[in-house]
């Protein structure tokens, strides 16, 4: 059974830094696209970024364009989010998926299993 857990969130002040990191287990993930969501409270789950399992094809939310970086490491079965230069709008609960859609507007929505727990990103002014 495939298990996909996040961690590394946490408070920071706006203006600072976090990485988040998913690590998947029961198998290996080097032939599947990998993403990140979030979902503030009272609002939507939201694409936020994701990665093609050869790491060719990368997108990202108009939002966090070029403040976040999505990357993985395949020996570790592991996917990170670099999240820098964040601001109150970026607190939210981040998911992480797998076979997520790799286009930021796809409507497609992955099945419950393959998302983790979440990991709260909380920030102060």
């Amino acid at each position: 059974q495939v298990q996909v857990a996040e961690s590394g969130g946490g408070l920071v002040q706006a203006g600072g830094s976090l990485r988040l990191s998913c690590e998947v287990s029961g198998r290996t993930f080097n032939r599947d696209d990998m993403g990140w969501y979030r979902q503030a409270p009272g609002k939507k789950r939201e694409f936020v970024a994701a990665m093609s399992w050869s790491g060719s094809i990368i997108n990202y939310h108009g939002n966090v364009q070029g403040r976040f970086t999505i990357s993985k490491d395949n020996a570790k079965n592991t996917v990170y989010l670099q999240m820098n230069n964040l601001t109150p709008e970026d607190a939210a609960i981040y998911f992480c998926v797998m076979g997520p859609p790799l286009a930021p507007d796809s409507p497609y929505i992955p099945s419950d299993e393959l998302w983790g727990q979440g990991a709260t990103v909380t920030i102060s002014a």
